[in-house]
């Protein structure tokens, strides 16, 4: 039989080296593996956020989890023994161009509660009915970082560029028909954009979002995560 701990070798000094705990991409790792990691983490006492962890493979862990984790299935994230952390509120921001972009937003929004900090969260502004982005306007610029999250056509971040002077993250997501190419559009229009500084993580990718929002905030703040 394969010995799953030797498959395994976790980062413990990432906190004291970046200011952030090891994330467990879970997408293509088995059950077992899965298992194994918590199980190492636990004996030692560390926190894990769990990322990319479908339903199907959250049903798929040893039940004994389901009362030790906070999981969410929109997100696809879980939690094992989050830290305590003081909280920051409202200096950042999530929208969503639409309701199909809210799972990449989600996980952007749940890492950020991981590391303490309590977002506004705001969906389905897209400019295809711009007078619900325009609604919410004066409160964005209150914000020193937006996460903007769109597919199709990405247009969100350039809009929210032009109209506040907080820090634009762009997340494109693989939202969209046809020529979307499961967010290459959206990635390459948010890559264009005529708005100056906008900032653009890789297509679904709200938790790389995240930790560039934590990063940029601490720089604003001149504190640690």
């Amino acid at each position: 039989m394969t010995d799953i701990s030797k498959e395994i070798t976790l980062d413990l000094k990432r906190q004291s080296r970046l200011g952030f705990d090891e994330a467990i991409f879970c997408a293509q790792k088995s059950p077992p593996q899965i298992d194994e990691i918590l199980q190492q983490a636990r004996a030692q006492d560390r926190p894990l956020l769990l990322t990319r962890l479908s339903p199907a493979g959250w049903d798929a862990l040893a039940p004994a989890w389901a009362g030790a984790m906070d999981y969410d299935p929109v997100s696809q994230t879980a939690f094992l023994n989050a830290p305590a952390r003081a909280a920051s509120r409202g200096e950042i921001a999530v929208v969503s161009a639409g309701t199909s972009d809210i799972p990449a937003a989600k996980e952007a929004v749940r890492t950020l509660h991981y590391y303490g900090h309590e977002p506004a969260e705001i969906y389905d502004v897209g400019v295809a009915g711009l007078w619900r982005l325009l609604d919410r306007v004066d409160d964005l610029k209150e914000r020193r970082v937006i996460i903007a999250v769109a597919g199709m056509d990405a247009a969100l971040p350039s809009v929210l560029g032009g109209l506040v002077g907080g820090l634009i993250i762009a997340v494109p997501t693989s939202t969209g028909y046809g020529v979307a190419e499961g967010g290459a559009t959206a990635l390459k229009s948010a890559l264009s954009s005529c708005a100056p500084g906008v900032l653009v993580c890789n297509i679904d990718n709200g938790y790389g979002a995240a930790c560039a929002a934590i990063r940029a905030h601490n720089a604003y703040s001149g504190g640690a995560t």
